[in-house]
């Protein structure tokens, strides 16, 4: 295709064609199908912990408070805000909204969990975006006899430095990107796949604590729209990332390196992929190297966190 383009770049319209085709980045902002507004009384329940989310909770909230309409009932769990994240939570039609006094994710899901009466629920981290449809998706799965599901994701690299995108094209190569629960920001559980994991231990993944919970036969990932998941913009927001991902493992007594190390090689293919594979793997050290291992201090990325 960009080939095609290029030979008929003395057209605009071509010209346009050809730098769209050359930046992946833009694809997700093209035209795309509407599928239909939910159907009513569909249930479940979309829980959302939020922790200083104020710059990215109201685009959150915009693609799934249309559920309300459908019987979904959505739930922030704001902890140990000091921002607008309860007033942008309260704003939003619909939206029921806790007022946690301390910080902590697997605390707030728990508390959410207190108060949320329907089933299957959603969790949703506050910077991830899914539409009605996948929710519908992944609850009606859900309600077919899977345990626990979330939908497929995309990553949003726009404005990534080139260290990143070479590190999330290898990590797109993996194939626990279409098989693990961890990694997308959202998780959904049946009744039956909650009582296996609830109420939450303070635990750092808590998406990782529920993929090792089920095996492979009682979990899906559900061909529908994508989750949106910003990635940081700078190889050091990154390096902050992984150190943090890094004592999830540990924490729960999960050993990764081997499997990682396994699915890195099956990547390669060429010189392109090989030079990502040592991006990642540099990029992987470097962050076990570096990470704290008391898990003091909460590392965080604000580079993908722009306004909504």
């Amino acid at each position: 295709m960009v080939l095609g383009e290029a030979l008929r770049s003395y057209a605009p319209v071509h010209r346009a064609a050809l730098r769209t085709l050359l930046r992946e980045s833009s694809w997700i902002d093209l035209p795309h199908a509407d599928r239909g507004t939910p159907r009513t009384g569909l249930g479940g329940s979309i829980i959302i912990p939020a922790h200083n989310e104020s710059a990215v909770l109201g685009r959150t909230l915009d693609a799934v408070t249309p559920l309300c309409q459908a019987g979904v009932e959505v739930v922030v769990a704001a902890n140990g805000c000091s921002d607008g994240t309860v007033e942008i939570a309260r704003a939003a039609p619909g939206t029921r909204v806790l007022d946690l006094p301390a910080p902590g994710k697997t605390a707030a899901l728990n508390a959410a969990d207190a108060v949320a009466g329907s089933w299957p629920r959603l969790y949703l981290d506050a910077d991830v975006t899914v539409t009605p449809r996948a929710v519908m998706d992944v609850f009606t799965q859900l309600q077919s006899g899977a345990l626990a599901a979330r939908p497929p994701y995309v990553w949003d690299l726009r404005g990534a430095g080139p260290l990143v995108r070479s590190y999330y094209r290898a990590r797109s190569r993996m194939p626990s990107m279409s098989r693990a629960l961890w990694g997308a920001g959202v998780y959904a559980l049946s009744k039956e796949g909650h009582r296996r994991v609830a109420p939450f231990p303070d635990v750092i993944a808590d998406d990782l604590l529920v993929d090792s919970t089920f095996a492979q036969d009682e979990k899906v990932v559900v061909p529908t729209d994508p989750a949106v998941v910003r990635t940081p913009r700078t190889t050091t927001a990154l390096l902050t990332v992984l150190r943090r991902q890094a004592r999830g493992p540990a924490q729960l007594g999960v050993s990764t390196s081997a499997s990682t190390v396994r699915e890195l090689a099956s990547t390669v293919t060429g010189p392109l992929s090989l030079l990502d594979a040592v991006v990642y793997a540099s990029l992987a050290i470097a962050a076990r190297s570096g990470r704290d291992p008391a898990g003091t201090v909460w590392e965080r990325d604000a580079t993908s966190r722009g306004p909504s």
